[in-house]
């Protein structure tokens, strides 16, 4: 009997996998726990509409990353931290607070994960972020701290 695998099957194959296997293991494991149904050409014209929606939105995240990676690159974002004389910072800069600050200052809602520092800031001055947009897009942006005292 052909199935459609409904989820991944230790031993058997994975997520949304066309297989024959035999009719007491589709029958009596497969379809009554929901894992699989049959292969009829509803289901599998189902199948392949949902593959390409899912592509189609892939298709327009990355090329919405694309376009937000051209736009960021090389912007600056300014961040305020409280600190001592010297520029030195009482605590560091965090990725939440970048993330703030981005969605503050150029309106770009970034999960503050998607943000990578070379090294912690714990100085005022220029530092360099990666913003992850999407898989295989970053840009990098310019983060200026500058030091409040209270």
């Amino acid at each position: 009997m052909k199935v459609i695998l409904l989820e991944d099957v230790k031993g058997t194959g994975k997520k949304d996998q066309i297989l024959e296997v035999s009719d007491g293991y589709a029958r009596n494991f497969l379809l009554p726990k929901k894992k699989a149904r049959e292969a009829t050409p509803e289901n599998l014209n189902a199948i392949e509409r949902a593959k390409q929606a899912a592509a189609f939105r892939e298709a327009q995240k990355k090329q919405e990353a694309e376009i937000l990676s051209k736009t960021m690159k090389g912007k600056v974002v300014h961040v305020t931290a409280r600190g001592g004389e010297g520029g030195k910072l009482y605590g560091t800069v965090t990725n939440q607070e970048i993330a703030d600050a981005l969605k503050e200052q150029h309106n770009v809602d970034l999960d503050k994960r998607k943000i990578e520092l070379d090294e912690p800031i714990r100085t005022s001055g220029q530092h360099f972020a990666t913003l992850r947009l999407n898989a295989g897009i970053s840009t990098r942006v310019i983060v200026n701290v500058t030091v409040t005292s209270k």
